[in-house]
């Protein structure tokens, strides 16, 4: 079942991804058996990265967060696990994500982010969570569809965190 959200800044949007950090904390077991991948689709300015900004904030990077629009891929190495911050914006085809060797950072105790994962194609793992960010005037709409029992998991405890995080604002 998808879960709507309105984000009426972008203030809103960075808490929709720390929410999502807090969600995959929650889940840190989980992660490092089978790792976790989300997929962030929406047109160039709907807040992917933003969203990813909030994620990291909320798990303690405190230094530079910027889009991977040219490197494709920025890393994070965290305490407990690693993130992948991917953007396949710039691939002409899907082959590219295979012959950059991306595929092999997928796994256990990792998260993989990646925006425009269209444009992997077959290559890109499947989703366990799919988060749409739609732009409105004003503000944002965000889709999150989980695809396995993990994805679910995430998006329940993200909802709970946003209902805690509204209740206490």
């Amino acid at each position: 079942m998808p879960l709507d959200i309105m984000l009426p800044d972008e203030t809103a949007t960075a808490a929709l991804g720390a929410a999502l950090a807090r969600a995959l904390l929650a889940l840190l077991g989980v992660v490092m058996e089978t790792g976790f991948v989300v997929h962030l689709e929406g047109n160039l300015g709907a807040g992917k990265t933003t969203l990813v900004r909030g994620l990291l904030r909320e798990l303690g990077v405190t230094g530079a967060v910027k889009s991977p629009s040219y490197t494709l891929l920025e890393p994070y190495e965290l305490s407990s696990l690693h993130l992948y911050h991917f953007d396949f914006y710039r691939f002409k085809h899907p082959q590219e994500f295979a012959d950059a060797g991306f595929g092999e950072v997928f796994g256990p105790g990792a998260v993989c982010v990646a925006e425009w994962p269209d444009k992997a194609g077959e290559f890109l793992p499947a989703a366990d969570l799919c988060i749409s960010l739609q732009v409105l005037d004003p503000g944002r709409h965000a889709t999150l569809v989980a695809f396995t029992e993990n994805g679910t998991a995430c998006r329940e405890r993200m909802e709970i965190f946003l209902r805690e995080a509204r209740a206490g604002a």
